[in-house]
């Protein structure tokens, strides 16, 4: 093999490396139904016995109808994922409902594992997705209409009407695409992130920082 074909074939390698880390990987079989009380798991949930497999497993009824909004940002995310349909496991897709109050928020957050579609059900909302040259890219979307939020970037959607609620369903290229809630990531974490770090990154000083987390803090029962 010559230095030309070489370079094709690592290039040609390398292209098929990218393609392959941009979604979960492919299944090998048919069905893999996710055994959720197995403890190992091997970049996903072990595959049930197929003789277990039963036609519930590929159900879920969670998303039908409005979630209960109790949140302090005013929104409520009902995943319907490969944790709540077991049957997702390896086929790489899931959804989720987002329902929002009046003014309700879906905080800035990323999805580390996926892309996300979102098709509008009721309601108008703001969103938004920043890049990594921090450009926001921000539109008005209204029943019936769909926006993506390409994978890993900051996002979010607001319920624009102070009156009337609102919801979405998001579609995602994997079974559990992760979430990571900005504000929520930093202020409380555990261990937490020492706040000399996030004084410096914030520019603020640490009564701030701390006022921040006593926000973020679980409530009192």
């Amino acid at each position: 093999m010559n230095s030309r074909c070489y370079s094709f074939f690592f290039a040609l390698l390398s292209s098929l490396t990218v393609i392959a880390l941009a979604y979960d990987p492919d299944t090998l079989q048919d069905l893999c139904v996710a055994d959720h009380t197995s403890g190992i798991k091997v970049n996903g949930f072990t595959c049930k016995p197929e003789s277990n497999i039963t036609a519930s497993d590929f159900f879920f009824a969670g998303i039908g109808k409005p979630a209960v909004v109790n949140s302090t940002a005013w929104s409520a995310v009902t995943g319907a994922n490969v944790e709540k349909i077991a049957g997702l496991n390896t086929l790489g897709v899931s959804l989720a409902r987002i329902d929002y109050a009046p003014g309700g928020l879906n905080p800035p957050h990323t999805h580390p594992r996926a892309t996300e579609v979102i098709f509008v059900l009721e309601g108008e909302l703001d969103v938004g997705f920043v890049t990594t040259a921090n450009k926001l890219f921000a539109k008005t979307v209204k029943k019936g209409e769909v926006f993506v939020f390409p994978r890993g970037l900051i996002h979010y959607q607001k319920n624009n009407d102070k009156a009337k609620p609102a919801s979405v369903i998001s579609a995602f290229n994997s079974q559990l695409p992760g979430t990571q809630s900005i504000a929520a990531t930093l202020f409380t974490a555990t261990p937490t992130i020492p706040d000399h770090v996030l004084t410096t990154a914030f520019q603020i000083g640490t009564k701030e920082i701390e006022k921040i987390k006593t926000k973020f803090a679980p409530k009192k029962v």
